[in-house]
């Protein structure tokens, strides 16, 4: 055999042992007649020693660089006193080299692997198989492979069948864009990849398995961000005869295995759960970070009837907000500091930010800073400042726009005030966010869409209703939110043909187009399909904030650049004349 032992598992039960290691020489040092190197494999490191004694061994040792992949063959050593490496598993011993041979050699690589140092992540993502020897690395594949594995187990011992599904499917069009295959056998048709394994895992549950799930593939032609890629991986899961409560008990506890077993956490019994209209009230978003001690407090009554248009205007108008904003301690924000702020809700659509600073309360107004003052009633500023339980120190920052502005700008605020004010509470927040609107208005569309997708339950079970006010409608959704990052969602699904028909009416399409996308789920549905829901979660994104990553793509093994580029292997790229000319295809610049 190639080797007895991994190099991160020799300790000082092996001593005077002869073992063999394989791996890549870490670190070489020349000392006083003596050799040794570093070597490294994915479970850690060990000093391996050679004398010039061994001829043979030490001449090659001579020759070794970085990165050189070695066999090393040699008895476990007491390392002498005064030369141990606490840092190391195996720092308490070495190896006395026997006989050793060059598996192969090493270039000089483009980065260090033996040091850390800050790499261009376009150079990392291009050598990624040499990134993924550091020890960071591997280290994040190692947390995901065994989160993996206690999910697969957790699971099975719950009745849960591990299915694959199709990858290869049809394009339905709802929600993010497709990424389509062309088919060569059927010339002008496309495959589409799946963005969910949705209708299958439906499917499924018609058929009678009852509990399903798989660790699934997903992929989204969409705009990319630190944790969103073009494919990526989710835990997708299925139960027949189920409702909200026992799904979510049966994740939650999922979960707090995952976190205890992985991170030596103890989370609650149990997770808080929230209305969306409670999020957005008090955060103006429906992934809420609860770490951070700050609220939106509705202001509007306040200022109806004051001649300050920017908020009067709001003020009264019904589809408007005004909130105000507290942040304690915020006076000792400089003015360079709010001018960026204002810059940052700008930049997402506040057309500026009104502030009061609150230096002195007991100085009456004289004791307030803020451009507004001349221009709200001093009993309307006291009764705002009331409203928000304001102290001296604080600074209380406005929205008054369309609701959906200030949600935005003010929960973005919200967020970096949090975190450059170091005001986000350390732990683990939990929450669901339940009751969410079965559907929203598209301005540009001009018609409803989905809020979640076209298969979510609604909370009532009359189509009159739904068809007469698809506005006031909720949902019987979940989503799962981790200290501001949204885990996963699902909901109890539709199981009855009639109510399926009803929501793609609502969504605009008449019965030609529903059967022509969705036939196949309709026509099962008349064959006996159990009441079900499910839930998927974005695997990427649970292992980045649990192993407190920058993005998805520092625990992934080849992900793509934010602009869906893969370095690595230079895709996409174009194909030959006959690959094209084979599915009936042509591009742009080979057009005449």
């Amino acid at each position: 055999m190639m080797r007895s032992h991994y190099c991160g598992h020799i300790n000082e039960s092996l001593i005077d042992q002869q073992i063999t290691l394989c791996g890549w020489v870490h670190r070489r040092r020349d000392h006083g007649g003596l050799i040794f190197l570093d070597l490294r494999d994915r479970e850690g490191r060990v000093q391996v020693v050679f004398h010039p004694e061994n001829n043979a061994s030490f001449a090659i040792a001579e020759t070794v660089r970085h990165e050189y992949v070695l066999q090393i063959k040699g008895m476990v050593r007491h390392r002498p006193a005064g030369t141990l490496n606490e840092k190391l598993k195996s720092g308490k011993v070495e190896v006395d080299v026997s006989e050793v041979s060059i598996l192969n050699t090493a270039e000089p690589v483009p980065f260090r692997i033996d040091e850390y140092s800050e790499i261009n992540e376009e150079t990392r993502l291009r050598y990624r198989y040499l990134d993924l020897r550091r020890e960071e690395m591997l280290s994040r594949l190692r947390f995901r492979a065994h989160l993996n594995q206690k999910i697969r187990n957790y699971l099975s011992q719950h009745g849960f069948f591990d299915i694959e599904t199709p990858l290869l499917t049809k394009s339905t069009p709802e929600g993010a864009r497709d990424y389509l295959v062309p088919s060569r056998i059927y010339p002008g048709s496309f495959y589409a990849l799946p963005q969910s394994p949705q209708i299958f895992k439906q499917l499924l549950m018609v058929g009678g398995i009852d509990r399903y799930y798989q660790i699934a593939r997903c992929f989204r032609d969409e705009d990319l961000r630190a944790d969103r890629q073009p494919e990526f991986t989710q835990l997708d899961m299925e139960m027949s005869f189920i409702e909200e409560v026992e799904l979510q008990c049966l994740v939650e506890n999922m979960i707090r295995e995952l976190f205890a077993d992985l991170l030596d956490v103890v989370l609650p019994n149990s997770f808080p759960h929230m209305t969306y209209h409670e999020a957005i009230r008090r955060f103006g978003v429906d992934r809420p970070d609860l770490r951070i001690p700050l609220e939106f407090v509705d202001i509007a009554d306040l200022v109806k009837e004051v001649t300050f248009k920017v908020f009067a205007e709001p003020a009264n108008d019904k589809e408007s907000r005004v909130v105000a904003l507290k942040v304690p301690k915020g006076t000792a924000l400089s003015r360079k500091e709010i001018d960026d702020y204002t810059h940052l809700v700008c930049t997402v659509g506040a057309k500026g930010l009104a502030y009061i600073k609150v230096n002195n309360l007991n100085a009456g107004i004289e004791g307030l800073q803020s451009p507004l003052l001349k221009f709200l009633p001093e009993e309307t500023v006291w009764a705002i400042l009331k409203r928000v339980d304001a102290t001296t120190g604080d600074i209380i920052f406005f929205g008054a726009d369309k609701a959906k502005v200030v949600n935005d700008t003010l929960s973005t605020l919200r967020l970096r005030l949090g975190h450059d004010l170091k005001l986000i509470e350390e732990g683990w927040r939990f929450v669901w966010i339940v009751d969410f609107p079965l559907f929203e208005w598209d301005e540009k569309a001009v018609r409803w869409q989905s809020v979640h997708h076209p298969f979510t339950a609604p909370k009532t079970n009359d189509p009159v209703q739904i068809l007469a006010d698809p506005g006031t409608q909720l949902a019987r959704a979940y989503d799962l939110v981790l200290n501001g990052s949204e885990l996963g969602g699902g909901s109890i699904r539709i199981h009855q043909a009639d109510m399926q028909r009803t929501i793609f009416q609502v969504l605009g399409m008449d019965e030609k187009e529903s059967e022509t996308k969705f036939g196949h789920l309709l026509t099962a549905f008349r064959y006996g399909c159990p009441p079900h829901g499910g839930l998927a979660f974005g695997l990427d994104r649970i292992i980045m904030l649990m192993t407190r990553s920058s993005s998805i793509r520092e625990v992934m093994a080849f992900p793509k650049t934010q602009t869906a580029h893969c370095p690595l292997t230079s895709a996409p790229d174009e194909v030959s004349e006959g690959q094209l000319k084979e599915l009936g295809l042509t591009t742009p610049s080979k057009r005449s």
